[in-house]
C-alpha cells in the first residue's frame, strides 16, 4: 500500500512539474518583455506562475475536478494578511456583498474623506485579501475611511454581477456615511482594472441619483472600458506583454460575459460589429483618437473582418454602454466628477484610458493623468507582494495617494 501511495505521489509531482516546464518554455517562446520594463526576469517568472495556475486550473476544469477560477482563488488567498496597529479593519456584508472597512484608529475632530475601492482581477482573480494591503495604505496615508468591495465573481457569477454588487455596496455606503464618520462632500470612487471599469459604470449610474451625495472624484487605474476595438495601438504593441496578454484578456471577457470562446476571433477582428454601428462608435473608440506618440512604426489602422451576423447575435451585448462605458451619451459624460486616470505604457488596455481621457476632456470634465512609462497591467497590486514588487508599483501608488490627498 505504501508503495502504491509513493507511485501516485511521484506521478502527481511529475504531472505538476511537467505542466510548469511546458508553461515556462511556452512563455519563453511567446511572451515579450519590452526593454524599458525593469526587472524583466522577475516579471517573466511571475507571469509564468500566473499562467501555470491558469493552465493547471484549465486542465482540472476539463477533468471536471474543479473550475479554473476556483484554483486561482484558492492559491491567491493562502497569503498571510499583514496588520497595521494604526488602522482598524472590519469585515462585514452589505446585503449579500462582502466588504472590508479600513479606518484610521486615531480620533479625528472632523469627518474623514471616504474612498470606495473596487479591486481588479478580471472577475476571476483578485479578492479582499489580495488588496488588503492597498486598503491599509490608502486609509493610513490619506487619513480616509476606505471601503473595499468584495464583489462576487466567476465561476458562480457572471455579468452583470460585478457592477450590481459594486453599485449596491456603494449606495449602501453613501446612505450611511455618518455611521462611518465620512464627509459626504469628499467621497472618492476608485478601482483597478475591471474594478475601474466598474467605477466608470457606477459613477455614470450615480449621476442620476440626486438623493445621494455626489461623488467628489473618480480614480481609474488601468481601466478596460470597451469590448469593440481590439486593434488599438496598445492592443497591437502589448498583445504578448505580461501580466495581461491579449489571449488572457479575451478569455476573461468571454467567461464573464458568457460568450463562447469560439467567437473569440470574430471579436478580435471586429467581425461581430455591424458597419453602421462601427461608424457610430468609431468617433469614440477609433485609433484616430490616440496621440501619435503612442503609435509604433509597425502600427496599422483598424480593418474590420467580414461581418458575421451569427457572431453579432451571440456578442451584441458588448455594444451596451453598461459593458462598454466609453459609449455613454455625451450628456452623461458631461456630468461626471473630476477624474484621475492611470495608464501604463506596456499595458494592453493603455489606450482605453487615453480614449476615455479624451471623451472626458471633450465634455469639460477636469482630468489629471498619470502615465507610467515602465508600467504594466496589474502592477499596482504588487506593491506589497515581495519579492514581486516593482518600482512602477510604488510610483503609481504614490501618485494615487498624492491625488486623493488633494481632493
Amino acid at each position: 500500500m505504501t508503495i502504491l501511495w509513493l507511485v501516485l505521489l511521484g506521478g502527481l509531482l511529475t504531472f505538476f512539474l511537467g505542466v510548469f516546464v511546458w508553461v515556462f518554455i511556452r512563455n519563453l517562446l511567446t511572451i515579450e518583455i519590452p526593454p524599458t520594463l525593469k526587472h524583466p526576469v522577475k516579471l517573466r517568472i511571475l507571469h509564468s506562475i500566473f499562467e501555470y495556475l491558469i493552465t493547471l486550473g484549465t486542465i482540472l476544469e476539463k477533468l471536471r475536478i474543479c473550475s479554473m477560477p476556483a484554483v486561482i482563488q484558492f492559491v491567491q488567498d493562502l497569503r498571510i494578511l499583514k496588520k497595521d496597529p494604526n488602522v482598524l479593519v472590519t469585515d462585514t456584508h452589505f446585503g449579500t456583498v462582502p466588504v472590508r472597512l479600513f479606518k484610521p484608529k486615531e480620533v479625528s475632530s472632523k469627518l474623514r474623506r471616504g474612498i470606495i475601492f473596487y479591486h481588479g482581477g478580471g472577475a476571476i482573480c483578485g479578492s479582499l485579501n489580495i488588496y488588503h494591503g492597498l486598503g491599509i495604505v490608502l486609509a493610513r496615508e490619506t487619513d480616509s475611511v476606505v471601503l473595499l468591495v468584495g464583489y462576487r465573481k466567476l465561476p458562480d457569477y457572471h455579468h452583470p454581477i460585478v457592477q450590481l454588487d459594486c453599485l449596491n455596496a456603494s449606495i449602501h455606503f453613501l446612505k450611511n456615511l455618518q455611521t462611518y464618520g465620512v464627509d459626504p462632500s469628499r467621497v472618492v470612487l476608485s478601482g483597478e482594472s475591471i474594478g475601474s471599469w466598474a467605477v466608470t459604470i457606477v459613477t455614470q449610474a450615480l449621476v442620476s441619483q440626486a438623493m445621494l451625495p455626489r461623488i467628489r472624484a473618480q480614480v481609474l487605474i488601468t481601466p478596460g472600458l470597451q469590448c469593440i476595438n481590439f486593434q488599438l495601438p496598445s492592443q497591437q504593441q502589448n498583445q504578448n506583454v505580461p501580466l495581461l496578454t491579449r489571449d488572457l484578456l479575451i478569455t476573461f471577457i468571454c467567461r464573464y460575459l458568457s460568450i463562447d470562446l469560439s467567437w473569440k476571433n470574430a471579436m478580435l477582428t471586429g467581425a461581430c460589429v455591424p458597419l453602421d454601428t462601427w461608424k457610430k462608435c468609431s468617433k469614440w473608440v477609433s485609433s484616430e483618437n490616440i496621440p501619435q506618440r503612442f503609435k509604433s512604426k509597425n502600427f496599422h489602422l483598424e480593418f474590420l473582418g467580414p461581418f458575421n451576423e451569427t457572431a453579432y447575435l451571440e456578442t451584441k451585448h458588448i455594444l451596451d454602454a453598461n459593458i462598454s462605458p466609453l459609449l455613454a451619451d455625451d450628456k452623461i459624460i458631461a456630468q461626471l466628477p473630476e477624474t484621475f486616470l492611470v495608464s501604463c505604457e506596456h499595458d494592453i488596455l493603455r489606450d482605453d484610458a487615453l480614449l476615455y481621457k479624451k471623451r472626458l476632456e471633450d465634455q469639460g470634465v477636469p482630468v489629471t493623468w498619470y502615465h507610467a512609462e515602465d508600467g504594466f497591467h496589474g502592477c499596482i497590486s504588487l506593491f506589497d507582494k515581495e519579492p514581486f514588487s516593482f518600482p512602477c508599483s510604488i510610483n503609481i501608488l504614490n501618485a494615487v495617494i498624492s491625488y486623493i490627498k488633494g481632493v
